[in-house]
């Protein structure tokens, strides 16, 4: 038996197929292309087919970093500096080859008129009716070699990033402050680019996960903070506003960082004052307060796992807590708690969404444990990681679960 590499098929052998295909010679161009096999000693494996979408594709011609990311118990994905794709193995219906070099066919005719120099008529089957005389046989045979044949491919498609591994990592080594750090395993801290590398999403996805999850990074290390110690940074920054008369608008963030110099760590005050503020519209220079996180911070603080709060009750003490200028309401409770008013006493109680479970199914059924009926605005803050581009909540929803409408609202139940 003899292997591709030792038979080189001859210009006469690409006759004798032609007199045996019955093939015309003026539909032929003037190349013949003979395709060789890998013998069986080739290891190939190395090698696999990845199915790339316009952003890939242009991710790669322009340099820029495409990773594959995924520790042994998680499942693949593939990451660009702004998104982060699920990839999955499929199967090809038919068997592809991958042939280096292979020439298309106006490359393989040495006619004015098929080849593309000639600038026109650059389609092969209008060349073939233009030519009134029959063009020269083939006369030349080029081997073509099989790098691989393919049976399968990985499939991506886009998907929301994977912060839990952020959550997960840091909440093992939080920060209380400077008088604690000798309780803290040093190695368990993790640099910017070790934890990026470890974690499932692209770079900026990952620069939005630790804004979400309010760390920040203290001696080089990402940190998350103790809810106690942040709660007191936040409240001593807002403290500030009323000691130097400023509009909420008008924060200046020297003074604010520099006042609790001996009090908190110069990074500690920093990262919190960039986590909570944003620049200010009317005054040049100067940053305001995020009310969304502020109130949020306040609502963890009274909020606590296992107890339920009377819906008033709640809402007055949240009020009082608040400085003045910021104004509770029920949207700040999004991700962080729920509004049960179909119970026997409505009331508030805790609900993390970074405290549920990964998987949807099970997720689901922890949520309906939670509260039996849940409308479109309060379950989506605990759905809306699973969505894709593709996949929204509304549609994970009429799969996974039963639907009424009940005074004009539609509200979704367990399916079993």
């Amino acid at each position: 038996m003899l292997f591709s590499q030792d038979y080189q098929r001859s210009v006469e052998d690409v006759h004798t197929i032609i007199q045996y295909a019955k093939l015309d010679h003026n539909n032929l161009t003037n190349t013949a292309q003979a395709i060789y096999y890998p013998d069986g000693d080739q290891d190939m494996s190395r090698l696999k087919l990845l199915e790339a979408d316009d952003h890939i594709l242009e991710q790669i011609k322009e340099g820029k970093s495409v990773s594959f990311k995924g520790a042994l118990n998680e499942k693949v994905v593939i990451c660009t500096e702004s998104r982060t794709y699920e990839v999955k193995e499929a199967e090809i219906s038919n068997s592809l080859l991958l042939i280096p070099h292979l020439k298309q066919a106006q490359a393989t005719s040495r006619s004015p008129i098929k080849s593309p120099k000639g600038e026109v008529n650059t389609s092969l089957d209008s060349s073939t009716e233009e030519v009134e005389e029959p063009v020269d046989s083939i006369d030349t045979v080029e081997r073509r070699d099989v790098v691989k044949i393919f049976h399968d491919y990985f499939e991506c498609r886009q998907v929301k990033p994977k912060y839990r591994k952020i959550i997960d990592l840091l909440r093992l080594t939080k920060y209380s402050g400077p008088e604690n750090e000798h309780l803290v395993d040093r190695s368990l801290l993790f640099r910017f680019n070790q934890l990026l590398d470890t974690v499932q999403c692209s770079k900026e996805e990952f620069q939005d996960g630790l804004k979400k999850y309010r760390a920040i990074e203290i001696d080089d290390r990402i940190r998350m903070l103790d809810s106690e110690y942040e709660y007191r940074i936040v409240t001593l920054l807002l403290a500030l506003i009323g000691e130097n008369s400023w509009d909420l608008d008008e924060i200046d963030k020297d003074v604010s960082v520099e006042s609790l110099q001996g009090i908190v760590p110069y990074e500690a005050a920093d990262g919190v004052f960039d986590l909570y503020t944003e620049k200010s519209e009317r005054f040049p220079g100067k940053f305001k307060y995020r009310e969304d996180l502020v109130c949020s911070l306040f609502a963890e603080k009274i909020l606590q796992q296992g107890l339920k709060f009377q819906i008033d009750d709640f809402l007055m003490t949240w009020q009082e807590t608040l400085p003045e200028g910021f104004k509770a309401d029920e949207k700040y409770l999004r991700g962080i708690g729920i509004i049960d008013r179909e119970g026997n006493v409505p009331c508030v109680k805790a609900l993390n969404e970074a405290d549920l479970p990964t998987n949807l199914l099970v997720r689901l059924v922890t949520l309906f444990k939670t509260k039996e009926r849940w409308n479109l605005e309060q379950i989506e803050p605990y759905i809306e990681c699973f969505t894709t581009p593709t996949l929204g909540v509304t549609s994970i929803l009429a799969k996974h679960t039963r639907s009424l409408v009940v005074n004009g609202v539609r509200i979704y139940v367990s399916k079993h």
